[in-house]
């Protein structure tokens, strides 16, 4: 009776442990790796079938002019998928040195993958011993992601040409730059700016006698400052400060220092010179001139 009940235990364990052991996983079928010279025929260099989920027992030789092919259709169980990811992965198995390589892969799970030695990290092409080659194939879902070993990858090379060398440090500290700058921009020579400030105040007195000529009433100057003080003090003083800024400008001042000051005397004579306008209107209207 005890021996019953034991052997109806292990067919309810059996039972259940079938589904886990019967989960899907990635894998690959139809794999092949061809090695093509270039300017050689189609049809032409080394050809071998990858058995599934497993790896070759001879290593494959890539020369300097030769053209790596990997074709390979991944499956998910039983069936043939597109994956999320196909990578083929070479890795030295001295240093654990490592890059990887995507493959093409279509909606039928078919992948393929083309390879020479210009694709190759530089420690790559001096290595004595193969390389190992794995494929890495997974995707999204419960399903095990496959990562295994296909075949190894001897990369010669011609002992006519040197090989490559490898820099020690990569992100090490660089020679020191030193930088050429223009030197600050320079006034004038004083002699030519006295020269245009001679010729600016040239044309004053043409311009006093062009104002009186055209009927310029100075008399009521008295009236104007009495009637509207403020508004003409202003605005002259605007007018003033603003040349002054200016001449700052000249001497030290920067861009940056003018032009807030422009704006804000801008802003006073614009203000001022209205009112100021206003009052000579109202003399003009009241039969002044």
């Amino acid at each position: 009776m005890q021996l019953w009940h034991t052997v109806i235990q292990l067919s309810l364990l059996a039972f259940t442990a079938a589904p886990t052991a019967a989960k899907a996983a990635w894998g690959f079928t139809d794999a092949t790796v061809s090695i093509q010279a270039k300017g050689a025929g189609v049809g032409s260099g080394l050809k071998e079938n990858i058995p599934d989920n497993k790896a070759l027992p001879k290593p494959v030789s890539l020369g300097s002019a030769d053209t790596l092919k990997v074709t390979l259709t991944a499956r998910e169980g039983s069936s043939a998928k597109r994956a999320h990811q196909v990578f083929l992965l070479l890795q030295d198995p001295e240093t654990g040195l490592d890059i990887s390589y995507p493959f093409n892969v279509k909606d039928n799970g078919k992948s393929r993958i083309e390879l020479t030695q210009k694709d190759l990290p530089v420690q790559f092409l001096s290595l004595p011993e193969p390389l190992d080659a794995k494929l890495l194939i997974g995707s999204f879902g419960s399903s095990e992601a496959y990562n295994g070993a296909v075949f190894k990858l001897a990369v010669t090379r011609n002992p006519d040409q040197p090989v490559p060398t490898v820099e020690v440090s990569r992100y090490g500290k660089l020679p020191e730059i030193h930088h050429i700058f223009k030197d600050d921009p320079q006034s004038p020579p004083v002699v030519i700016s006295l020269a245009f400030v001679a010729m600016v105040l040239a044309t004053l007195p043409v311009l006093a006698g062009v104002w009186l000529f055209l009927g310029a009433n100075v008399c009521h100057l008295p009236k104007a400052f009495k009637s509207s003080p403020i508004p003409h003090a202003v605005f002259l003083g605007s007018l003033l400060s603003i040349e002054g800024i200016f001449f700052l400008y000249y001497q030290s001042w920067t861009l940056f220092q003018v032009l807030p000051a422009v704006a804000a005397a801008g802003t006073v004579a614009f203000i001022s010179g209205s009112r100021a306008l206003g009052e000579v209107q109202g003399r003009r209207l009241g039969g002044l001139r």
